[in-house]
């Protein structure tokens, strides 16, 4: 008792002499030094609920009109934590496990009152409202931590159906809380070899570390993820999950972005060495040429140097087109209206469109979007690749949609086509100069495209189902 020999006690009796006794038999326990005081009426012992100041609370069963189960179901509506003992005249065994339920540490009969039974109904009283304090102090903080994570903190059922989420899952999947908890962890997942390695790594491993997957948000949006899970207790058939899920989605895309600059800047490094060491002999061969122009005066012999001359051309031409192409594109910005400039683009596709018989679909917000914009270099980007989405497509089947939007303060360009799509694999090649699957194409106009939006700091995704078609959404800052 000396860890708790100086607590605080408040008795409530509305009779004197109980109080009187019962205080007695406190005060009779070796080493004590309690402070204890007295409270007669109801309404006086609620109030000194609400004030909390005490450690231990005696409350007599009758207390006029008022009983102690009252006074217990009042401060069970508090929240109250500090122990309450509830005293009686008799015995009663429905009163006592009534007392229980509504969160009493102990049921008293003053006739059957001893001092060692008042010791031990004291100590116990105190060790366990401590032991609890000390839990709900833990379940705060751990509530705390998991209701506010930026990240979606879980718990589900061996089966993986969710039984628990944080209110994060609406800002990363787009799902209500409720919503989720009818749902299946591997519903989420976008690949199906994924799922099924998810529920043979919880079969077999018991746990999933810091595991790189792609999640479908309730927009159909694809959700790059690391996520950890844990199998908690060895009895299977009873065993729960716990896990987390942390959104890189933004550090995917920075990473991408990186990629592609790093992937133009090595090309670019390469076209200009090559064009240094080809111009330089092409120089002499086109020199060489035009002199035995003005020497050599036989026909067939000119004719011959004719070809020469024009495709030392077509090469010099080429050369200047692939250095443009790999050098970073120089802008004279300004601001512009982009839904002008998607006129301009529509404009210069439409007799392509009309001869395809490919159907048109143009969506505007209704304020103006102005971008930062060198409006033609801009156009002939967009319009590269509306053409791509016009080649990609059948004709008379083909429906080509352009729209507009304004999302987060930035204008959102989407060009979607229902053409033929475009392989994972070869969507991470996309913007690789060279890389083309036309029979006659240079595999340079995506390139171009990417060099003009890098410049006007413009974010570029790309998603794609084969048979299916491709969506383009292209991220402008605001003015």
């Amino acid at each position: 008792m000396n860890q708790h020999s100086d607590a605080t006690i408040l008795i409530i009796d509305d009779d004197e002499d109980d109080f009187i006794i019962t205080s007695e038999y406190i005060q009779s326990i070796p080493g004590n030094s309690f402070n204890i005081s007295w409270c007669k009426s109801y309404n006086d012992a609620i109030k000194e609920l609400h004030s909390a100041k005490k450690d231990l609370y005696f409350v007599d069963y009758r207390l006029g009109a008022k009983s102690g189960v009252d006074f217990l179901k009042e401060a069970l509506k508090l929240n109250f934590e500090e122990p309450i003992v509830l005293l009686t005249g008799k015995g009663n065994y429905e009163v006592d496990i009534q007392a229980m339920q509504l969160g009493a540490v102990d049921y008293l009969v003053k006739t059957e009152l001893t001092v060692e039974k008042m010791e031990r109904c004291i100590r116990y009283a105190l060790e366990r409202a401590a032991t609890l304090k000390a839990l709900k102090a833990n379940e705060r903080k751990y509530r705390s931590i998991f209701e506010k994570s930026k990240d979606v903190v879980f718990v589900a059922d061996y089966a993986l159906n969710f039984k628990d989420v944080n209110e994060a899952v609406k800002g990363l999947l787009g799902y209500d809380k409720d919503e989720v908890l009818e749902m299946n962890l591997s519903n989420l997942i976008d690949q199906a070899q994924h799922k099924k390695f998810l529920q043979n790594a919880i079969q077999h491993r018991n746990d999933v570390n810091d595991w790189e997957v792609i999640l479908n948000t309730k927009d159909d949006e694809k959700k790059y993820c690391i996520l950890t899970v844990t199998l908690e207790e060895s009895d299977k058939t009873d065993g729960y999950v716990q896990g987390i899920i942390h959104d890189i989605t933004n550090l995917k895309k920075v990473e991408k972005a990186t990629l592609q600059g790093e992937k133009l800047a090595a090309a670019g490094r390469l076209v200009r060495t090559i064009a240094h060491e080809v111009r330089n002999p092409l120089n002499n061969i086109t020199l060489s040429v035009e002199q035995l122009q003005q020497d050599i005066k036989e026909e067939g012999a000119q004719l011959y140097m004719n070809i020469i001359q024009r495709n030392g051309k077509r090469i010099s031409d080429l050369i200047s087109e692939l250095l443009n192409t790999s050098r970073p594109s120089e802008n004279t910005l300004s601001d512009q209206i982009l839904q002008n400039i998607l006129d301009d683009v529509i404009a210069a596709s439409i007799d392509r469109l009309t001869l395809k018989h490919i159907k048109l679909q143009v969506s505007y917000p209704s304020g103006v979007q102005v971008i930062s914009a060198d409006r033609e270099k801009l156009k002939l980007a967009l319009l590269n690749i509306v053409i791509n989405a016009v080649e990609a497509m059948e004709e008379q089947v083909g429906q080509l949609s352009i729209s507009l939007q304004n999302i987060n303060n930035n204008a959102v360009v989407m060009i979607a086509d229902n053409g033929s799509g475009i392989s994972d694999e070869n969507i991470s090649r996309l913007f690789e100069p060279y890389f083309t699957q036309k029979r006659n194409g240079m595999g340079l106009g995506l390139t171009f495209t990417l060099n003009i939006l890098q410049a006007h700091k413009a974010a570029i995704e790309v998603s794609s189902q084969q048979g299916k078609g491709t969506t383009f959404t292209i991220t402008f800052p605001l003015a």
